[in-house]
């Protein structure tokens, strides 16, 4: 299994929706969109996939009525967590700064 890079902002958006259960690429960038309000072209989107699938955080599904829907590996699952977990702690450290320094 390939080395896991550091989850980018977009691979951790199409996790995150991917999260939520499986999903074909028009449905990821409305989901995306939806919970983010970051929108991803197909372009990116579809680089994402590919990435994240060769690092074995996603697997694709066979194909239903000409859309391959994707869903999240526990590993993919597991390395969600933990940058989401990180980046709670840095959200928090930085509002508590902001504060103090109001």
């Amino acid at each position: 299994m390939p080395k896991t890079r550091e989850l980018s902002e977009r691979s951790t958006l199409v996790l995150t929706s991917l999260a939520g259960g499986e999903k074909h690429g028009y449905a990821l960038i409305k989901d995306v969109e939806e919970f983010s309000g970051v929108r991803l072209g197909p372009g990116t989107l579809y680089a994402a996939l590919s990435r994240l699938e060769r690092e074995g955080l996603i697997e694709a599904l066979p194909e239903a009525d000409r859309r391959r829907p994707y869903r999240i590996t526990t590993r993919g699952g597991d390395v969600l967590k933990s940058r989401l977990e990180r980046l709670a702690g840095v959200t928090e450290l930085g509002l508590d700064r902001l504060k103090a320094a109001a």
